[in-house]
């Protein structure tokens, strides 16, 4: 594209001003210089949206990347393609790789590849403890300085208090954020799917749904008393979201998000050891499901990440307690978040908030919205468009998605990163 671009006819949607308006965006020099009324031309580029929806990009804020030490599961190259094919513009990594990225080498890398992938704009976590291991804290103020934009230990619980309420002391004297994987791991030891009629008919060794809750008011105890920033990661049950609305209510810094698994499927998606419904945590029930719902809709749950977790066939296609825990999300986050909009359970401003204002902001991101100035990051969808989820034609590198086959509403049509188009919907 050219050093300008008019992006005309667009319904420009931001959830950050409240707008929600037919009218242009003007790019110059990868920025946004005007929005809103139209715009003239000049020597500009000009794209007609056609009535389209034109958000702010989508700030996914847990993403595995599997890179470096897991290419062929997951690559920063391919996961930064399926990420820009779903609308989004910044993916957030999480450090679980091989090696953990608990150094300020690994942080850097991470930057200078995704230079290099010229994608996606991709940022990372920082371990909370060294090698994942639970036990000795990483150096937070150097790795924050290096770039890291929080501290967590991925799909691991910081499950000893003492290091917990250390990590959250830690971080609050250089006012950063821990992330905590929201299960109390002797609870979920040895368990495959949550506890109930499914996994009982089924056979399967369960995982209580109060070892969520168990851990959620643990750290939100420990919040308090250390005055730390606490988010808390993938939230799925009842009784954690009302601890999460209590804490929220007296006034301590605590943020959550789900995934759309969460209020897009229940227990019963696992239906006959179905490997590609299991996740960390499980399915839940449907009244956990409609309570994760109800948090969307009243603000207790802050955003909504993918949590992209790839897998190869060889880690899902095992007996059902062996396979791995996780499903991609990247390029299926959208349109199942729409189905909350759709389904008439949150506005629609609503439903983009959680994917882009509030994640930006948690994370202290200048991103998640559209203004005069800012990097010109959206994504133009067609909020109507009907079509069905074809695993197959995703383009992430692992395949293992429950979705397949599963109707939706909301096609992403452009992603533009700093005004450049990075993906163009043919069909």
């Amino acid at each position: 594209m050219s050093a300008r671009t008019l992006f005309r006819n667009a319904r420009l949607l931001d959830p950050a001003s409240g707008l929600d308006q037919p009218g242009d965006l003007l790019v110059e020099d990868g920025r946004i210089a005007a929005l809103g009324r139209p715009c003239a031309a000049g020597d500009a580029e000009i794209v007609d949206c056609a009535g389209a929806c034109l958000a702010p990009g989508l700030v996914d804020m847990r993403v595995e990347l599997r890179e470096p030490g897991a290419e062929h599961q997951e690559s920063m190259e391919t996961g930064a393609a399926a990420a820009v094919a779903g609308g989004v513009t910044t993916i957030v990594a999480l450090p679980n790789t091989e090696p953990v990225i608990d150094d300020m080498a690994l942080v850097e890398f991470v930057a200078r590849r995704s230079r290099d992938v010229g994608l996606a704009r991709i940022r990372t976590y920082a371990a909370a403890t060294k090698g994942l291991k639970g036990r000795e804290l990483t150096e937070f103020g150097l790795l924050a300085a290096a770039g890291a934009l929080a501290f967590t230990d991925a799909g691991r619980a910081i499950a000893d208090a003492v290091v917990m309420r250390r990590a959250l002391a830690y971080a609050r004297t250089f006012d950063l954020l821990v992330m905590q994987h929201p299960e109390e791991p002797s609870l979920a030891a040895g368990g495959a799917m949550t506890e109930g009629e499914v996994a009982t008919r089924l056979g399967l060794a369960a995982i209580t749904p109060a070892a969520e809750v168990i851990m959620v008011e643990r750290d939100l105890r420990l919040a308090e008393i250390t005055g730390g920033r606490l988010h808390i990661a993938h939230v799925s049950t009842e009784a954690a979201i009302e601890a999460i609305r209590g804490a929220k209510r007296r006034g301590l810094a605590v943020t959550c998000d789900t995934a759309p698994h969460y209020f897009a499927l229940n227990e019963t998606a696992v239906g006959d050891y179905r490997t590609f419904a299991k996740v960390s945590p499980p399915l839940r029930s449907e009244w956990d499901r409609r309570a994760v719902v109800a948090g969307l809709a009243d603000g207790t749950i802050d955003a909504i990440a993918s949590d992209h977790s790839p897998h190869d066939q060889e880690s899902k296609r095992l007996p059902f307690a062996s396979a791995a825990s996780g499903i991609i999300g990247l390029e299926t986050l959208l349109p199942l978040t729409l189905e909350l909009y759709h389904n008439g359970h949150l506005g629609l401003l609503d439903a983009l908030r959680a994917l882009t204002e509030r994640p930006a902001a948690i994370l202290r991101l200048p991103a998640g919205r559209l203004a005069i100035g800012v990097a010109a990051d959206f994504v133009i969808f067609d909020l109507d468009q009907p079509w069905r989820i074809d695993v197959d034609a995703l383009r992430s590198k692992s395949k293992n998605s429950p979705y397949d086959g599963r109707p939706v509403q909301g096609r992403v049509l452009r992603t533009v990163i700093a005004g450049r188009s990075v993906f163009l919907h043919r069909g």
